[in-house]
């Protein structure tokens, strides 16, 4: 088999995501029906109606991408015949994207999925007070000499590489005064572009070990079953199926880096060459063409993508 089907992280939300979805299908309203009723809260009116600042809060976001994303998941089972074990070789998720597709593959319910996404969202929210932590894009600079920078700006605070997003873009998180550092000693080693990102807090470093320890409590409190279709896990950037397995590779991804060019760059490697990016946004798709040469990424996020996929699929 070569597709897999990979599932996006923070940064992809905008107002209205999955809406015309579920209109369109009852199966996707089905989705955000079930989410609103595991957080006791109608998220899918934040989802399609904002305000942005309140969607945009982590703890928002989280859940309300997962959503969109197993949205367009049921819709392709019940409208195109999708199978995953069947059609496709891996899933994969960049960040909270790797809770999606746990609960596309059946590795986890939909409900605890998003449950777990909100304990997350606040444990990573509250790990770090505000304004002591940051992150920043570095462009233009593999990952080793990412790595090279991180260690030299920490100078005794954390400087971690939290996302190894491929084509030489790597963010780092940390300390915001280490961060900044990072930034200014990047432009001295030849990145294009080193510039600070607007985000509440400092993701994938190891400032958010508070936040792993509420993961790890979270996670021993649901079930946990063997994906259909192997994942490819951030940390390991290779697949895993079992379930202790899994368990530990959610905790260690708080405070790890997504490995997400090793990840793509894996499944590229056993034979994927078509990638389907499910949910909101087109920012893995970019990644991905940026990481596997000659492969195809394609967005599957509204009813009309859905019926392109129909077409593939069945043609």
């Amino acid at each position: 088999m070569t597709r897999a089907f990979i599932f996006p992280g923070q940064g992809s939300q905008t107002v209205g995501m999955g809406k015309a979805l579920a209109e369109a299908f009852p199966q996707a309203k089905a989705v955000f029906d079930e989410v609103d009723e595991a957080l006791s809260q109608r998220l899918s009116t934040l989802m399609w109606e904002g305000p942005a600042e309140e969607l945009t809060l982590t703890a928002n976001t989280q859940p309300a991408l997962m959503a969109v994303s197993l949205a367009a998941i049921r819709v392709l089972e019940a409208e195109a015949g999708l199978d995953l074990k069947q059609h496709a070789a891996f899933v994969a998720g960049h960040s909270l994207g790797e809770y999606s597709a746990l609960a596309a593959a059946g590795s986890l319910s939909i409900s605890d999925t998003a449950r777990l996404l909100r304990i997350r969202g606040n444990a990573m929210q509250n790990a770090v007070p505000v304004g002591q932590g940051a992150m920043a894009a570095l462009l233009g600079l593999e990952y080793d000499a990412a790595l090279e920078v991180a260690r030299e700006a920490a100078e005794g605070e954390v400087c971690d590489a939290a996302n190894d997003n491929g084509g030489a873009q790597v963010v780092v998180s940390g300390h915001k005064s280490a961060v900044e550092r990072a930034v200014a000693i990047a432009q001295t080693k030849g990145a294009k572009r080193a510039v600070m990102l607007a985000v509440s807090a400092p993701f994938h470093c190891a400032l958010m070990q508070p936040a792993a320890d509420a993961m790890r409590e979270a996670l021993d409190r649901v079930t946990v079953n063997v994906p259909v279709v192997p994942v490819v896990a951030n940390v390991e950037a290779a697949p895993i199926t079992d379930p202790s397995a899994i368990r530990d590779a959610l905790v260690r991804q708080v405070t790890g880096t997504v490995r997400w060019r090793e990840s793509v760059a894996y499944m590229a490697s056993q034979g994927v060459d078509s990638f389907y990016e499910v949910g909101s946004g087109k920012v893995l798709s970019g990644l991905v063409k940026r990481i596997a040469a000659g492969a195809t990424c394609t967005a599957i996020g509204t009813p009309e993508d859905i019926a392109a996929f129909k077409a593939s699929l069945n043609g």
